[in-house]
This record gives C-alpha cells, sequence and structure tokens, in this order.
C-alpha cells in the first residue's frame, strides 16, 4: 500500500484493474488506492505480469503492506509461490501447497499455481499519480475510461459502466453520468438494491460508503487526538468588498470571488508567521518550506479539502486559477494525491450559508482551520462615537494546541483580520 501523502496511514484497495495471470504496461493502471480525500489510480512501473492479488478489492490496510506480488518475466517460472515470500506476506501458510490451497480457495481461482519466480516475487507498490482508471468491464472486451468515483458508484448501484456515455475528456465517464444513467428495463432481472436496511420500528438504517466510513473514522479520531482551541473574532470587510467589486468590473480574465481574497490572506499570514506553518507528527514537528492552503469543496461525494500548493510568490490571480481548478477536479472526481498537498491550514467558508460563526474540526494531519462566516451588516460608532454601517465577516480560528498557544494563534488570526481589512496589501507580492 504506497503512502499517497504526509498525513496517509492506511488506505483501501478500491479496485484491481489487472487479474492474476494478465500482464501490465508502464504507466497502464494496476489497483485504484481509495483514502478518505481522493481515489487514486497507481500505474505499474515497468513490464510484468500480475501473480497473486493478497488483499482483495474493499479491505482497508495500513500503508506499507504488501498488496500483491508480480514478476518481470526475467527469472525462471516455478510452479508455486515460494515460501519465503508466503511468511514475508504475513498471513500465507507455510508451504507451498497450503498457500496455493487457501489462496485457490479464497479467490476462487483455477486449481493450478499462477507462474511466478523461483527465488522472489515483487510486491506491487508504486506512487501515485492523478488520472481515470483504465479498465475493462466484466463481460466486455471494450476499453472503458471512467474516474475510480464512477467505478465505485457504478459497482454499489449494480451497473454496467458499458452502456454508460462519458461527459468527461476524450468520452471519460464521470460521476455525472453515473448518477444520470437511467438503465434499461430488464424483466427477467430482480429489481436493484441498495445499501439499506428497513427497520420495521418507523426508521431506516442505511450503511455508510467505505469513503464515508473512513471520513467518520478519521474525524473522529482527529477530534480525539488533537487538543483544539478556538478562537473567534469579526473582521472588517467593507473595504474588500468594494475592492473586489471594482477589479471585476475592470477586467474579465479572472473573476475574483471573496474566498480568493480569503485564502490569499491566509497565505500571506502564513509569510508573516512562518511558525505557523507547522504540524505535529509522531516523529516532531514538521515545518514545511512551501506554503499550502487546504479549501475545503462541497462535492457529490461529500466535503472534499484539496490544497493550492506553492502559493508564497503567487498573485491573487494565478491564486484564484489554481483555486478553481483544484476545485473543479473535487468536483468532478478527478483529484489525485499530489492535489491534496500538504497543508498546515485548510479555509472552510460557509458564507454563502448564512451562518455567523463556524468552529470545524482540524483535519487530520493539520494544525488549524478557519471557518468563515457569511458577511453581516453591523452598526459601529466612528471616531466622534457617530453610528457607522460596517460589512464584518466572523471568522474562528480552530487551532491545535501543540503547536500554538493562545498568543500566537492570535497573532496570526488577527493578522488574517487586518489583511482583509485593508485588501490592497493582497495585491502586492
Amino acid at each position: 500500500m504506497p503512502k499517497l501523502g504526509l498525513t496517509m496511514t492506511e488506505g483501501m484497495v478500491a479496485d484491481w484493474m489487472v487479474q492474476p495471470g494478465q500482464t501490465m504496461k508502464p504507466g497502464s493502471g494496476v489497483f485504484v488506492v481509495e483514502t478518505d480525500k481522493v481515489a487514486n489510480e497507481i500505474p505499474a512501473e515497468q513490464d510484468g505480469t500480475l501473480v497473486e492479488i493478497v488483499v482483495p478489492t474493499g479491505t482497508m490496510v495500513p500503508v506499507g503492506t504488501v498488496i500483491g506480488y508480480w514478476e518481470d518475466g526475467n527469472a525462471p517460472v516455478a510452479t508455486a509461490i515460494s515460501t519465503s515470500s508466503d511468511q514475508q506476506a504475513g498471513n500465507a501458510p507455510a508451504t507451498p501447497t497450503a498457500a496455493t490451497t487457501a489462496s485457490d480457495t479464497e479467490s476462487s481461482r483455477p486449481s493450478h499455481s499462477l507462474p511466478t519466480t523461483a527465488s522472489r516475487h515483487d510486491s506491487v507498490a508504486a506512487s501515485g499519480h492523478g488520472g481515470s482508471v483504465a479498465s475493462h468491464d466484466h463481460g466486455s472486451t471494450e476499453r472503458i475510461i471512467a474516474t475510480p468515483l464512477a467505478r465505485r458508484l457504478a459497482k454499489e448501484r449494480g451497473l454496467s459502466l458499458a452502456p454508460i456515455q462519458g461527459s468527461g475528456p476524450k468520452g471519460r465517464i464521470v460521476a455525472r453520468d453515473v448518477h444520470d444513467h437511467v438503465p434499461a428495463p430488464q424483466a427477467s432481472s430482480p429489481p436493484a438494491t441498495n445499501n439499506t436496511a428497513t427497520v420495521n420500528s418507523g426508521y431506516t438504517v442505511i450503511a455508510p460508503t467505505t469513503l464515508q466510513s473512513t471520513i467518520a473514522r478519521r474525524l473522529t479520531k482527529g477530534k480525539q487526538d488533537t487538543p483544539h482551541f478556538y478562537l473567534a473574532l469579526d473582521a472588517e470587510v467593507s473595504r474588500l468588498v468594494a475592492l473586489r467589486k471594482e477589479i471585476n468590473q475592470a477586467q474579465q480574465s479572472v473573476r475574483l470571488t471573496l474566498n480568493h481574497f480569503i485564502v490569499m490572506a491566509v497565505v500571506r499570514a502564513l509569510q508573516l508567521t512562518p511558525d505557523a506553518n507547522r504540524v505535529w507528527s509522531d516523529e516532531g514537528i514538521v515545518a514545511f518550506n512551501q506554503i499550502d492552503v487546504g479549501v475545503a469543496v462541497n462535492t457529490d461525494q461529500g466535503l472534499m479539502a484539496p490544497a493550492v500548493r506553492d502559493v508564497g510568490n503567487v498573485s491573487i490571480g494565478e491564486l484564484a486559477r489554481r483555486l478553481d481548478a483544484v476545485a473543479a477536479s473535487a468536483r468532478n472526481a478527478t483529484l489525485s494525491s499530489q492535489d491534496m498537498g500538504t497543508p498546515a491550514i485548510t479555509v472552510s467558508n460557509a458564507g454563502m450559508h448564512n451562518v455567523t460563526y463556524m468552529s470545524s474540526i482540524i483535519n487530520p494531519g493539520q494544525a488549524m482551520i478557519l471557518g468563515v462566516g457569511s458577511i453581516k451588516g453591523v452598526f459601529r460608532p466612528d471616531d466622534d462615537g457617530q453610528p457607522v454601517l460596517c460589512q464584518e465577516m466572523g471568522l474562528v480560528l480552530s487551532a491545535d494546541h501543540r503547536i500554538m498557544d493562545g498568543v500566537s494563534a492570535l497573532k496570526f488570526l488577527n493578522t488574517v483580520a487586518q489583511l482583509l481589512a485593508q485588501p490592497s496589501q493582497l495585491l502586492v507580492n
């Protein structure tokens, strides 16, 4: 199981794209890893043949676990799995005959052993990259291109990908295509089942998806293990609202949103308070050399938090382009592990949902999350004591007390608020 990010500790084998006995080519997909953040297709790094699947589809295992074996054809072929590789896998019997029997029983493979090298097997492991799943739908020889999320949704709904028309690039099937697909009626087929179990006492129990279960488990652990504390203030944003409107009227190349300015203010605050760009880990305090900022994005599969990466020295226009691109990837379920970055903080903007303050749970592996509320009109006294209508935005910083104390966290939060109150500073590199 490859490690696809700094904070990844476990992953689920969401799909095997190659079956034992099938060959692999460099760059072709071998299996799909799903974490609480992203589904990633793992490619082959060289020619070879998949010999054995150790971890079946749908199984969650720790990073570093051997999930399968492959051979490159450069060693003599044996008729059974070697005892040494069985012991390396950690869960196979001691003798080749027993290993073959157990393997055949578990996976219903043919009775003969798969070819493998006499001396050893290479474990399936690779560094992930973004992209879509290239697979063969069962019962069809036509190559089908689909995102990992689309494949999972189709599997959960009992749908074949073959009749679904893809709306993504080069005909790729994306999640919305599965959502919109209406299967043809089949008189002889039983009605499709779903993940629900109705209880007679007046309620329905719905089985969560694997992704939902993983998110729930990690957030619960993060809340229990991370000593949260919370700081709140109101940022004066009257000038920010006016500046954004003026810039958008003056140019059409990039439409700036309030969220672009908020993320840029966080970037500048991290530059001014570099001790905030750190996270706690089992090995010690990790200080990042570049600035990544996570951004919460609402998607069909739940709330995702990809990052705008290495934005310490970019203009607000470039930051806006990067943020819009990664948010689109999140909504289209095409995020890669690189899109998650290594942020110390995530911005969660719920201002469009009419909320004054929002105290958020810190994402595991990060040190802060900034909850952003709606803009409210409030009368405040000016220097002469006369009421002036101001536009204010509620900010709540959730911080990890292992990394920051009250003073350092307040310094960071007040820096963000000051930059939003004087937004022209965000336009100057």
